[in-house]
């Protein structure tokens, strides 16, 4: 059915730009052209937070105003970089959005990171001002401070770095400020104290242009350090428009005509600064939707979020799913509001869908998929009925995504075999910030981006990953994908959760290792864990290795478990047993 929203002259139809990829024939150009209209949206509620709401006018007023302080009293050009360091307070949108109403390039920094991968990214990417929380402000102040001088930039210098301070009550001691203000004095401002927004004051008169870059967002570093993926407004348009498609197909397939209903009111559990997130948001703005803001993750106050505001959307990770509908069990509770439930940011658990269907019924509608930080957020979706016939696909792709099966020399491969996944459209990132290098290795000369994930293609078009590529362990010339055994593990009803990782072995090259965590209570061990994957894999595949954890496993802040913090144990687990 979604030949009906992509055929020509239908919201989603495509061509194909010069450069071969697809766009969409409609719909904005530019960050700028998606946010301007939601001032439309006026006294709905936006963006729902512990101490306070902003709706929709307050929201574009206060972005117009800010945007028009970088551009007039602090003296930004398009294309200057506005990096945003703060958790997921509504302000982190206000200062989002102002960079692109300015003409800016908006540059989201991991709000986890430690001071040293502040200072990384921020040397990275040169910023003409820093927004940042008061949270946060300790562990950027030393970078801060020595921009005193300038930053080296062009013929005598640029400009020493603007800082703007978001909820600095919010943290307990100024050293952070005091530091910054001793450095570049006046060029530290608080928010809270700058002139208040005028509802009727316009963005400024600034030109930007689909090709101009929009954003800069950092990969996770799991693997390494982060590299900068730049998107341009074009991109991010693109970004804008994959998840209202997404939108559009799953009502068609209920039945129902798109756009028809209230707007959602979504729980918005993933950092702002993750391409999750922007998956979710956009989808929210372009209806007049709602986001309900939560400081910390708690799967009992998520309950009473969503009932104190008839939640009808949850965005999260997998992980946080799953301990929500363990407390809504526990609770005996209906969910009776909630419509959707879409997880992002790492692989779902086949047994989600399950244990959802099971519950609920076919009420609530699960939606996972898949994307990058170089997709600009999700650019196959799966849901509604293929979701429960496929629990383990990741979907189909967006109409301006193209899909391809490459094996190790590029070349593609038939329907049914693994190979490394290929991905070209409106919404894939140009390359990595001043990093020609590893923009060529990642990207093709004809604009297909390398994803570095093993995948398989069905002839409905349907994709299933299958691991990570550097994952994949080859045990004496057998692959066995990481993913598929962690399936498995998670289908034994005492595994919390499971990891699945390579460890080296004298004769066969690899040996297969599993990290699992026990339900509390449960007596189930080693050996019962490998018994349950013997009776549904293959000999070869069944972890010699398994290590019980007690503790959550380590994952990054959108939900991917770290494996290379796992190893140290692992090997010591290993040679215990053989002492």
């Amino acid at each position: 059915m979604s030949h009906m929203l992509t055929a020509p002259g239908a919201p989603f139809a495509v061509v194909r730009a010069e450069n071969g990829s697809l766009v969409y024939a409609e719909g904005p150009r530019t960050l700028r052209e998606f946010v301007e209209p939601t001032w439309t949206f006026g006294d709905q509620p936006f963006l729902v937070a512990e101490d306070r709401t902003y709706t929709y006018g307050e929201f574009f007023a206060a972005a117009s105003a800010l945007a028009n302080r970088f551009v007039g009293t602090y003296g930004l050009r398009p294309g200057d970089r506005a990096a945003i360091a703060m958790r997921n307070h509504p302000e982190w949108q206000i200062a989002f959005w102002a960079a692109q109403l300015a003409g800016l390039i908006a540059v989201p920094l991991n709000a986890w990171w430690t001071e040293a991968e502040f200072t990384y990214a921020l040397d990275d990417c040169a910023p003409r001002v820093l927004l940042v929380d008061g949270e946060r402000l300790p562990r950027v102040s030393r970078w801060a401070a020595g921009q005193g001088q300038g930053q080296g930039e062009g013929e005598g210098g640029r400009e020493p770095v603007r800082i703007v301070v978001f909820h600095h009550d919010g943290y307990d001691g100024n050293d952070g400020a005091a530091g910054c203000a001793g450095a570049v004095g006046a060029r530290v401002e608080r928010y809270e104290e700058l002139p208040a927004p005028d509802p009727a004051t316009a963005p400024p008169d600034v030109e930007v242009r689909p090709e101009d870059d929009a954003t800069i967002i950092y990969t996770s570093g799991t693997t390494g350090r982060p590299r900068g993926a730049v998107a341009t407004h074009l991109a991010q348009a693109g970004a804008a428009m994959n998840p209202r498609f997404q939108a559009a197909a799953s009502a068609l397939g209920r039945g129902q005509l798109p756009g028809q209903g209230p707007a959602p009111i979504t729980l918005m559990t993933f950092p702002f600064f993750h391409v999750a997130a922007f998956t979710s948001l956009y989808s929210a703005m372009a209806v007049g939707g709602t986001l309900v803001l939560m400081r910390k993750w708690d799967a009992r106050r998520a309950l009473e979020l969503i009932h104190e505001h008839g939640v009808t959307h949850y965005a999260g990770v997998p992980a946080t799913a799953l301990q929500l509908l363990d407390e809504a069990t526990a609770a005996n509770d209906p969910l009776e509001s909630l419509v959707m439930l879409a997880t992002g940011g790492a692989a779902a658990p086949p047994d989600l869908i399950a244990r959802l269907t099971a519950r609920y019924g076919e009420r609530i509608e699960a939606r996972n998929g898949y994307g990058l930080t170089e997709t600009s957020g999700g650019v196959l979706a799966n849901f509604g009925a293929d979701y429960r016939r496929f629990p383990a696909s990741v979907g189909r792709p967006t109409p301006v995504t193209e899909v391809r099966i490459a094996d190790p020399a590029g070349e593609t491969l038939p329907e049914g075999k693994v190979g490394e996944l290929w991905l070209r459209g409106q919404s894939l990132v140009r390359g990595y910030w001043r990093d020609e290098a590893s923009s060529g290795r990642a990207f093709s000369r004809d604009g297909w981006f390398r994803t570095g994930d093993l995948a398989v293609a069905r002839d409905d078009g349907r994709v299933s990953i299958v691991d990570r590529l550097k994952d994949m362990i080859v045990r004496g010339g057998e692959n066995v994908y990481c993913v598929e055994v962690e399936d498995v593990l998670h289908a034994h009803p005492d595994v919390i959760d499971a990891a699945v990782l390579g460890v080296p072995h004298p004769v066969l090259g690899e040996e297969v290792a599993a990290v699992v965590r026990i339900r509390p209570g449960a007596g189930t061990d080693a050996g019962e864990l490998r018994a349950h994957v013997g009776r549904r894999l293959a000999a070869f595949k069944v972890p010699a290795h398994v290590l019980v954890w007690e503790e959550p496993l380590p994952r990054n802040p959108t939900g991917k478990i770290l494996k290379r913090e796992l190893r140290d144990p692992v090997a010591e687990h290993i040679r215990a047993r053989e002492e």
